[in-house]
């Protein structure tokens, strides 16, 4: 796509930077805490309406399991190149110990781990049908969860792992979905690391002075408590949550419109949408933004610089349905492509 003339000409400047960082990705390491989640796609071909009541019966042909949530963050810090360390609560359950393989499978550390036999694995099951040679489509969705806040020992559990490798890595993510994992212990042992950025959906001054922010539209809405319809409100809305929070950083992404980052020195930018077409699932993209973003911190980027490569990751997982990841080979291919390399 065409971006506008003044930021394609910073972009094109800045671009043997950014290829720079993205090629020393994996020396980064990053602890993530976060809200896990197992995403379960079980997809069939639909064969007739039941006899038994006027529902479709599908034959189970796969199933597919992907970190969601969470894990997500911490599959895509990961997939980046990325040394990762996870954190966060599994039930001692089939969907757990799924979840603990498949990050075994990437090398993430999985002794952050805690196991809390009293509530499930966080566990969204999609009944995805498609009829013979037709697009396959989500039926219904399926959740286990548990409602109750975790243990005081499972809370300091987490915040003893957290403290364990604060010394160990160069930043600290936050991946908060509200399932109950960041209670105030474990919101305060992750803020004793100078490079905290915070991705949660809602009550952000939990988490007063972290190194940045990263709420989607809806979330920085919910926490000014008005609208933001244009730029001249996300521009206040951004001011307004780095004093509420303490921040050092604001950043909001506001998905086809881009991002706007209001930094440590209260200087505003926006950042437009690396792809406003080939948009397929907006699902989990904000997740990769926090990757591509974090990585970029942990080596010196300035917040501009980082964010743009927030969104140069996201402009790539949106492609695909469901969550996704991308890698820093397809990144660099992308930067070159939008600034007319060939």
């Amino acid at each position: 796509m065409t971006l506008p003339a003044p930021f394609a000409a910073d972009l094109v400047a800045a671009a043997p930077r950014l290829q720079g960082l993205l090629d020393r990705f994996p020396t980064c390491r990053v602890l993530v805490v976060g809200d896990l989640t197992l995403d379960e796609f079980l997809t069939g071909q639909v064969e007739r309406i039941s006899r038994e009541a006027p529902v479709l019966i599908l034959r189970h042909e796969f199933t597919r399991q992907i970190p969601g949530g969470g894990a997500n963050a911490i599959y895509n810090l990961a997939k980046l190149g990325a040394e990762v360390i996870a954190v966060g609560l599994i039930g001692k359950d089939v969907q757990g110990e799924a979840l603990r393989e498949i990050f075994t499978a990437a090398g993430i550390n999985t002794q952050g781990l805690v196991i809390d036999a009293s509530r499930p694995t966080v566990t969204k099951t999609r009944i995805v049908g498609h009829a013979r040679q037709s697009v396959s489509q989500q039926m219904v969705r399926i959740d286990r969860k548990s409602d109750e806040p975790a243990s005081l020992e499972m809370q300091l559990a987490l915040a003893a792992a957290i403290q364990t490798h604060l010394g160990d890595v160069d930043a600290v993510v936050c991946s908060d979905y509200g399932e109950g994992v960041f209670t105030p212990p474990v919101i305060e042992a992750a803020l004793g690391h100078d490079h905290t950025i915070v991705d949660a959906q809602k009550d952000l001054p939990r988490y007063r002075g972290a190194t940045i922010f990263t709420p989607n539209l809806p979330e920085a809405e919910g926490a000014v408590g008005y609208g933001l319809p244009d730029t001249a409100t996300v521009e206040r809305a951004s001011q307004e949550l780095r004093q509420l929070t303490k921040a050092k950083n604001m950043l909001i992404t506001r998905g086809d419109e881009g991002m706007t980052l209001c930094d440590r020195t209260g200087t505003i930018q926006h950042i437009p949408a690396f792809n406003r077409t080939d948009v397929f699932d907006v699902t989990g993209a904000g997740d990769t933004v926090v990757a591509a973003l974090t990585l970029a911190l942990c080596l010196g980027a300035t917040e501009w610089e980082a964010a743009v490569l927030g969104n140069l990751a996201a402009s790539l997982v949106v492609r695909h349905f469901g969550t996704a990841t991308t890698t820093v080979a397809e990144m660099k291919a992308t930067l070159a492509g939008l600034c007319g390399e060939s």
